[in-house]
């Protein structure tokens, strides 16, 4: 189970779609001129709302962070090295925690079911992480797998399926470009990556694999190790992706594809994680975050006050919309397959407030305005072919009175409804121009929703 053994054959297939000579009718050169000027497809500005999931052998220790191989290797993170001296005989090895990732507890229709119940439009799946462990039997990973070694079983797989049979959601997959510890592509690193003997071997054969067997319609990718995208080859992966791949004409895919590319090519930006610009970006962007402050894996180590409030999810998710971007929410499961109950609570509170203000969120646009500029907490979306402007205010004001100061109204044509209250609103106009709303007088028990809620304009520019 050492990662090192993977095999150097490549498939004549993907030999000759590396070189180009497949015989296409391309309508993407592999240029990044060309690549960017591909519109991004339809369904994934209309999402906003996914759920990202790091899974992993990193989720048997379950400590610190994902990251936790590369931590304890380094030697320079007491914490970490006093773990395993506390926990782990002297002769442990990291992929001595392969065998303990036993996944017994998995359940993918239950996943499935969760996502879905938090309102979520797509689930991507790190399919493999730096580690390089990968959860589907990739022949380009020899026993170190899912198949070979801890599950026994095609993790990614289980995931496709109970995914798409939801109907709720869509597929997307995750996948590291780089390995930390892999000898081909330390030996690539050494020179300069004036050789590419780890992405021919490896990372590319991987991605035409989960392409073809599990068709993504969303493909993130992730750490380029240093590397330029010449070494990855990643603008003849993704002509191939959009040209000829059966998911050619709705993959979606990330910034993520060598040094330089990342907030500048490929389909939507990330440009970091957690990436939360507060204003309104000239092209499609994606906010992917975790509920635990401090990880993207699961930690055991966690306090509550690590994990996000959902009053600070639905900020996020509303701010991240106003500005034009996706939000991509990550949980992290255990070893053995669960989400665990403060995971799954967050996700179905999300689902509660996109129950009643869905409306406001899901196929809308970014407005002239993003926030208020008086009241603060009041971020503005819209929908130009109904002519409706949505503000949402994360306070609900002691006053019983919202004041939003940028639309522009009418007394003859606009009107105002709170989302999940059936009757029109009472309101005034200011001078200039905005309005002040009266909102209705609910007890706790009445209330539409909680954690903040939607003012509907109709009629108002």
């Amino acid at each position: 189970m050492v990662p090192s053994r993977a095999p150097l054959s490549v498939p004549v297939l993907v030999l000759l779609l590396l070189l180009g000579v497949a015989g296409c009718r391309c309508q993407y050169k592999p240029d990044w001129d060309s690549l960017d000027s591909r519109p991004l497809p339809e369904w994934y500005d209309q999402a906003k709302f996914g759920i990202f999931v790091h899974w992993g052998v990193f989720s048997v220790p379950s400590f610190g962070s994902e990251w936790f191989w590369w931590y304890w290797q380094k030697q320079q993170y007491p914490a970490y090295v006093n773990f395993m001296k506390r926990n782990y005989p002297p002769a442990f090895q990291y992929q001595d925690f392969a065998p303990l990732f036993t996944a017994e507890f998995f359940d993918a229709k239950q996943w499935a079911d969760i996502f879905a119940a938090s309102g979520a439009k797509y689930v991507v799946l790190t399919t493999k992480h730096h580690e390089g462990f990968t959860l589907w039997g990739s022949k380009y990973s020899w026993n170190w797998n899912a198949v070979d070694v801890g599950p026994k079983r095609d993790l990614v797989d289980e995931v496709a399926n109970a995914v798409k049979a939801n109907g709720n959601l869509r597929l997307g997959l995750y996948h590291s470009l780089f390995e930390w510890f892999h000898p081909l592509f330390l030996q690539d690193a050494a020179n300069v990556f004036s050789t590419n003997l780890f992405p021919t071997s490896k990372t590319l054969p991987e991605l035409y694999e989960i392409v073809n067997k599990y068709k993504p319609e969303l493909l993130w990718s992730d750490g380029d190790g240093d590397a330029p995208h010449q070494y990855w080859n990643s603008t003849g992966f993704l002509a191939w992706l959009y040209n000829e791949s059966p998911v050619r004409d709705t993959i979606v895919t990330n910034d993520r594809w060598g040094v330089g590319s990342i907030c500048k090519h490929g389909g939507f930006y990330t440009c970091t994680d957690r990436y939360n610009p507060g204003h309104l970006l000239n092209h499609k962007w994606e906010n992917c975050m975790t509920i635990d402050q401090k990880s993207w894996g699961y930690r055991r180590e966690a306090v509550l006050s690590d994990y996000l409030t959902i009053e600070q999810l639905v900020a996020t998710l509303v701010e991240t919309v106003s500005c034009g971007g996706n939000l991509l929410m990550n949980v992290g499961p255990t070893h053995d397959g669960r989400i665990v109950p403060i995971f799954e609570e967050r996700l179905r509170q999300m689902g509660q407030w996109l129950g009643v203000n869905g409306e406001a969120i899901y196929n809308s646009s970014a407005w002239r305005a993003q926030n208020d500029t008086v009241t603060p907490g009041i971020w503005y979306t819209w929908k130009p072919q109904e002519k409706s402007i949505y503000a949402v205010f994360l306070q609900w004001p002691t006053s019983g009175k919202v004041t939003l100061n940028v639309p522009l109204v009418s007394e003859l044509k606009t009107q105002v409804t709170l989302l999940g209250y059936s009757q029109p609103l009472k309101w005034t106009a200011l001078k200039t121009s905005g309005l002040t709303v009266l909102l209705p007088s609910f007890s706790i028990g009445q209330m539409p929703c909680y954690w903040a809620w939607t003012l509907k304009l109709t009629g108002a520019d």
